[in-house]
């Protein structure tokens, strides 16, 4: 008979997620710069970091990084994405992402299953461009790697860029590229200053011993990722499990089943997740406290789920970047800031490179439980927003627009407390 599922209460779960995100203390003092052996310990913890072109603040798969281990080179990144032997490659997991290549191969199951697993727009581009994707992979294979505007001018007689169109005006260069980005054939040999890929043949980005690896079936390519979502989440349900690499549920439950029988993954119960089926990765440990701090990406693995950032934390946050400015809640780019156990604060920011200056353009306290008082909260807050700012070599930090306007009601006392600072 099947043993009845450990039991853990909410907080529990908290430390036991927090302790596999590496958010449960204080970052760890060290001596001199994070290296890239201090980069590669975040990758294998998270297991991707997450693409996004927005750059108001810093580009997404920049931040997961600095919130676990402070300020570092982001040159860092560049290099383990850029240069041989790469030790991160680009690849659809949690959406666009950066993932180690032995990941890379993994994701192959999708690849294969791209009328299934890819948008319409792109799952259709075979039926709609047949001839450009053959000439683009000629093109790619003689002269890459090349950007979609350098591929595009081969095209752009017979298929002019337009303005109308769909995908963010994705020329047919772009529409190919991504089609064959998707498939695996191509991937990023690297990011132009302008953010831009670099499109290459997989086959001359991946390192040789990872090419080397004979294809996984897709069954034992899915439980691997299954295993690598449960060990970056700690404890999940199979909904976060699911999301994580974006599989879809149907091939994740025989996954968890596998692991189960294992001895990998074992069922819990958690307090007020409803009984919904959960799951502990055996390695999980759980720490007897939460001291950590540190401002989230919107992107970050710990809180891209939603629903999971609700079930763990008791706040519902939604990004903002698509709503009208006049129906926006918390702000345009918004970092929910993790302290000890509880999110206490959401932080609307953003980078004016050209003045300077870390500019909270809004602060609101959160109704989560076990929000501390002001006197701790506020010094955390302002030392977590200098840190930001020095990364990003900002020279102070403003709480309020432009216009001096004040927005949240944690604004004005934090506003106080940055002048103290």
């Amino acid at each position: 008979m099947a043993s009845a599922p450990e039991q853990l209460s909410l907080s529990q779960a908290r430390r036991v997620a927090l302790r596999a995100q590496g958010l449960d203390r204080p970052r760890r003092e060290v001596r001199g710069p994070v290296d890239a052996r201090g980069l590669q310990q975040v990758v294998d913890r998270l297991g991707l970091l997450q693409i996004d072109s927005v750059n108001v603040l810093a580009r997404a798969h920049l931040m997961p990084v600095f919130s676990r281990v402070g300020p570092y080179d982001t040159t860092l990144l560049d290099r383990a994405a850029g240069q041989r032997p790469r030790r991160l490659v680009e690849a659809w997991a949690h959406m666009a992402s950066f993932v180690p290549p032995e990941t890379f191969r993994l994701l192959e199951w999708r690849q294969r299953d791209y009328l299934n697993e890819a948008w319409g727009a792109i799952a259709e581009v075979p039926l709609q461009h047949a001839p450009v994707v053959d000439e683009v992979r000629q093109l790619i294979a003689e002269q890459g790697p090349l950007t979609a505007r350098e591929v595009q001018v081969r095209f752009e007689a017979e298929h002019p860029t337009t303005r109308t169109e769909w995908g963010w005006n994705w020329t047919v260069a772009k529409r190919v590229l991504e089609f064959l980005f998707f498939t695996g054939e191509v991937t990023s040999a690297g990011r132009n200053p302008a953010f831009e890929r670099r499109y290459d043949l997989t086959s001359r980005v991946l390192p040789a011993d990872v090419l080397a690896q004979p294809a996984q079936s897709d069954e034992d390519a899915v439980r691997a990722l299954v295993e690598i979502s449960a060990r970056a989440h700690g404890v999940g349900t199979v909904r976060g499990l699911a999301d994580y690499f974006r599989i879809p549920q149907r091939r994740v439950l025989p996954a968890i089943a596998s692991l189960v029988e294992d001895g990998v993954l074992v069922p819990v119960d958690v307090e007020g997740w409803g009984g919904r089926p959960a799951y502990r990765h055996r390695d999980a440990t759980m720490p007897r406290w939460a001291t950590g701090a540190a401002l989230l990406s919107p992107f970050d693995p710990l809180v891209f789920e939603r629903q999971r950032l609700e079930a763990v934390f008791g706040l519902r946050y939604r990004i903002e970047i698509y709503v009208p400015e006049p129906k926006r809640v918390w702000g345009y780019y918004v970092l929910p800031f993790l302290l000890g156990e509880s999110v206490p604060a959401l932080l609307d920011l953003k980078a004016d490179r050209r003045a300077g200056v870390l500019r909270v353009h809004a602060a609101h306290r959160t109704a989560v439980p076990g929000v501390p008082a002001d006197d701790v909260l506020l010094p955390a807050l302002t030392a977590e927003l200098d840190l930001l700012a020095r990364w990003l070599g900002l020279d102070k930090v403003a709480v309020g627009a432009a216009d001096g306007s004040l927005r949240g009601d944690l604004a004005s006392p934090l506003q106080a407390a940055t002048a103290a600072a």
